[in-house]
């Protein structure tokens, strides 16, 4: 594995009997870098990272987590892994904060100033016993130990599950923070503003096989740009131009999609319209990832208007 990759994964098989979970699936986090890693229930997400932390064996593939075999060295990289999953089961009879600290000695050394700040921003009494949490203080009883570790890769599936806005934006804050410290995160979300906001890269899996990866900018790269400009006059010629798809006017507004390589040219154009007013939009997130997973989204719908 490359010093420079936290995470490197090639060709993962992993099945539970006839079930195939994972089918060759790859997968890169670059050291120092927030990975998004995408994908509906049941796409493999979530075993995945299971067998990043050891707890599942893989049927083949190859599996590199620190520089080491996450399923032969498990105690030796969890010294230096944290996890939050999207439930968090804790010890009833303990409070929230002899919790944080259990697991933060699971995943590496405890930062006692790092919990205090911790505590304060995500608004979790430490005192009360666990079993008088709510789903959403269980989360951030996860959350706490592992931003307050010094764990150089934290593994989040799901981490912002049962979270309101506000503690969500604290999340936001505090990956920030790991980020600039040099830290590793994989961020496994449904939350697509979040990923977008955070990650450095994403990888999009579909049915256990990744499906796209890279940089937003990369992926970016790949679709199109969606345009709206107000015009006096009409598109003169705009849907001829190379690269413009499906124009559409509407009440001296022209709205269409066009072509990253040829966006240069196709706004030299609009301007040269004198609009009095152009927008000109990169596709988000949730649009890249629906270009793989469309049709299922069209088939729910089909079937909820039969």
């Amino acid at each position: 594995m490359s010093a420079e990759m936290a995470i490197e994964v090639e060709g993962l098989h992993k099945s539970f009997g006839h079930a195939h979970a994972l089918r060759g699936l790859d997968l890169s986090a670059p050291a120092g870098e927030v990975t998004g890693f995408l994908g509906p229930n049941g796409s493999g997400k979530t075993t995945t990272i299971r067998v990043l932390l050891g707890l599942l064996r893989s049927d083949s593939g190859r599996v590199t987590v620190l520089g080491g075999d996450p399923w032969t060295e498990a105690v030796r990289l969890h010294k230096d892994m944290a996890y939050v999953p999207g439930d968090v089961t804790l010890w009833p009879n303990l409070t929230g904060g002899e919790a944080i600290d259990i697991l933060c000695r699971i995943s590496g050394p405890l930062d006692a100033k790092r919990k205090a700040t911790m505590l304060e921003r995500f608004e979790l009494d430490p005192t009360k016993k666990a079993r008088a949490y709510s789903k959403g203080n269980r989360q951030k009883v996860a959350l706490v130990a592992a931003l307050a570790s010094q764990a150089p890769l934290l593994l989040l599936d799901e981490p912002t599950s049962g979270l309101d806005p506000i503690m969500e934006a604290a999340f936001t804050e505090s990956i920030r923070e790991v980020k600039a410290e040099g830290r590793s995160v994989l961020l496994s979300s449904h939350i697509f503003t979040e990923v977008e906001k955070l990650a450095d890269r994403v990888a999009i899996i579909r049915e256990g096989v990744t499906v796209e990866a890279g940089t937003l900018a990369e992926l970016r790269h790949l679709t199109r740009t969606q345009v709206t400009a107000a015009l006096d006059g009409g598109p003169d010629g705009l849907a001829r131009l190379p690269g413009v798809h499906d124009l559409t006017t509407n009440d001296g507004h022209v709205t269409f999609a066009v072509d990253d390589d040829q966006l240069a040219g196709v706004l030299g154009a609009v301007s040269r319209l004198n609009p009095r007013s152009l927008v000109a939009n990169p596709p988000s997130l949730e649009e890249l990832f629906l270009r793989h997973y469309g049709d299922e989204l069209a088939a729910v719908n089909n079937g909820s208007q039969k």
